[in-house]
């Protein structure tokens, strides 16, 4: 009775320390590790979100990029950190969806190793083709596809990517033989594509969607469910004949495992605050970033369904990275 007694006495302590912790939170700046480099998609999602997080709480929200083999290195900085709130991953489809299935040794496990706080943007992949090419949409892409088995290259930021997986995804929904070249990156894919080396790029908007604009790329649909506001006249691929076809890339926020339930949920109370807010939708709505928010379970279901999705891509597409 008495082991009873002090177990229950020390467990009541740590529960008051922990509610403790939570009330004072945070009592130093936060570190969220973004794990790309500065200047890319994740950074553009993770800087707003940074300050308006640290406005919220009213500390500093220190952006660090830590970039490298696909945001595996970031993201398994984050996952080996303490869990008390102080660290945070701006975590991508890519880290959380994609990677388990890509990499053969992941030093990370993305759903044991973390505890998942909130989603916070999506963006659908878009096809783009050169203006001179013949095909004005996706059935005359896909026709053009068909009487020129092989023949015609489409590019992407890499093996992988949320670009490359769509596309082979694509190719298997609509019958078509068409060659993936990888690139390092979206940014010598799309000089490519303009100079005519390849016939057409599978990429995220934000990454097209300048040039889409300047005339010098034409979309010819996006991957989303709905059609992008910045990109209105660009059909959806499942409007275009292929019902349900949707792949997104998206954004969310991660800690360590086994933060505790109370920081956890002030975490996903401010974020879910900010993502819903005109200031964050002002910030990423005009690059084609869709603002999004599932918090904490919810966003832990999705999570589950975005690893079946792409895992099932990866596999079918053979990709693979040692």
């Amino acid at each position: 009775m008495r082991k009873l007694l002090r177990l229950v006495a020390v467990s009541g302590i740590l529960v008051l320390a922990a509610a403790e912790a939570a009330a004072q939170y945070p009592a130093r700046p936060i570190r969220l590790i973004v794990p790309f480099p500065p200047g890319g998609p994740t950074d553009i999602v993770a800087r707003p979100l940074a300050q308006m997080l640290g406005d919220a709480l009213k500390t500093v929200v220190i952006v660090d990029n830590r970039g490298g083999a696909g945001g595996s290195l970031g993201a398994d900085v984050a996952a080996k950190s303490p869990a008390d709130g102080y660290t945070l991953l701006m975590a991508t489809v890519g880290t959380h969806a994609i990677n388990p299935a890509l990499y053969k040794k992941l030093p990370y496990d993305a759903v044991r190793d973390f505890t998942p706080i909130a989603l916070v943007a999506a963006a659908p992949v878009a096809i783009v083709v050169h203006p001179s090419q013949p095909a004005n949409d996706l059935a005359g892409l896909v026709a053009l596809a068909k009487r020129m088995p092989g023949k015609l290259s489409y590019g992407s930021a890499g093996n992988g990517t949320p670009g490359h997986l769509t596309g082979e995804m694509f190719k298997a929904a609509a019958g078509i033989d068409i060659q993936h070249v990888p690139y390092k990156g979206s940014a010598p894919a799309v000089t490519d594509l303009i100079g005519g080396q390849i016939q057409m790029m599978f990429d995220p908007l934000q990454s097209v969607l300048s040039h889409v604009q300047a005339g010098k790329l034409r979309a010819i649909a996006v991957s989303s469910a709905a059609r992008s506001p910045v990109l209105p006249n660009a059909p959806t691929i499942a409007e275009s004949d292929y019902r349900g076809f949707e792949s997104t890339a998206w954004w969310g926020v991660f800690a360590p495992a086994k933060l505790s339930p109370a920081l956890a949920a002030t975490l996903a109370n401010e974020i879910e605050r900010i993502v819903r807010s005109d200031a964050f939708r002002d910030r990423l709505g005009p690059l084609g970033v869709l603002p999004t928010v599932l918090t904490l379970g919810a966003f832990a279901q999705f999570q589950r369904g975005e690893l079946t999705k792409w895992g099932k891509a990866v596999r079918d597409s053979g990709a693979a990275v040692d």
